[in-house]
């Protein structure tokens, strides 16, 4: 497995696996790996040739330092966690190299960005866009895979890719859970034992919500049941709760008979958690 710091290294090596033939695949992620992040590499490993995944903690969408400051890292693990996934390259850049100290230049979804979690999280998806189409720009891959857990990610990025016609297909793969139902993710780490055993409410409620999502509910109706559902964890901090069309992220109108998303937002302690599931009534 290659380790790649700098933009020319990385683009040297794919300049060579272009020069092979091979499709190449992309796996962005900020670290702190996860079996959720091994299916990630995997999936891509099944549909192209060469795999790239990157480690970056990209500041630009942390509107919160200490949030930022918090995130946790350990580079060793993750170099071998994705060495023995088999892995052909990492790159891991800094933050200096990612980004010019004059910098003038952002990319944004402007409506996507801004509703849901991009107004729980002002410019975060701005941050997201922009370091997602200069991964894409300097690794020039056939095909980018990104987990469905942050479904409006998925989505804001997709509409990037269309809107300034950038030549990669974007690959959505399923949330992995634990056992017991909780969505993977870096920041479960920072929970505590309580409010660990208090988050299995999120998947709980996206169950309930699946099944009363066909039975004639409105949008708003569902949302304020997920409310009342979620609630009676005493541990868990309602951030948002949203229903939505499942390919607009609009709000449904009347009775729900087409495909919508539930997007949860959670905070248990200080860790927000998200998790989503698309539920279709027809």
């Amino acid at each position: 497995m290659k380790i790649c710091r700098t933009k020319s290294a990385l683009r040297e090596v794919v300049k060579e696996f272009r020069a092979q033939g091979d499709t190449v695949g992309l796996v962005p992620t900020m670290g702190y790996l996860h079996q959720g992040h091994m299916t990630l590499v995997s999936t891509a490993q099944s549909q192209t040739d060469r795999v790239i995944a990157t480690i970056f903690v990209n500041p630009t969408q942390f509107g919160d330092e200490a949030d930022l400051d918090a995130y946790p890292r350990d580079e060793a693990r993750d170099f071998a966690l994705l060495e023995a996934q088999g892995v052909d390259v990492v790159f891991a850049p800094s933050v200096d190299e990612m980004y010019h100290p004059n910098r003038q230049t952002s990319v944004e979804t402007e409506q996507l960005a801004n509703m849901l979690m991009g107004a729980l999280r002002p410019d975060h998806y701005k941050g997201v866009c922009t370091v997602v189409s200069k991964l894409f720009n300097i690794a020039q891959a056939d095909k980018a895979f990104f987990g469905e857990k942050d479904y409006q990610q998925l989505l804001v990025i997709k509409t990037m890719v269309r809107d300034l016609d950038i030549p990669i297909d974007i690959v959505g793969v399923p949330t992995v859970r634990e056992v017991d139902g909780l969505a993977m993710s870096s920041r479960n780490v920072r929970l505590s034992p309580e409010d660990r055993k208090a988050a299995l409410i999120l998947n709980k409620a996206l169950a309930y919500g699946d099944y009363e999502a066909s039975d004639g509910r409105t949008a708003e109706d569902l949302e304020a049941e997920l409310h009342s559902f979620i609630s009676r964890e005493p541990r868990a901090k309602i951030e948002t709760i949203d229903v939505r069309d499942a390919t607009s992220l609009e709000v449904p109108q009347g009775q729900i008979d087409r495909a919508v998303v539930i997007l949860l937002a959670v905070r248990f302690g200080d860790v927000l958690l998200i998790d989503q599931r698309v539920c279709d009534p027809s």
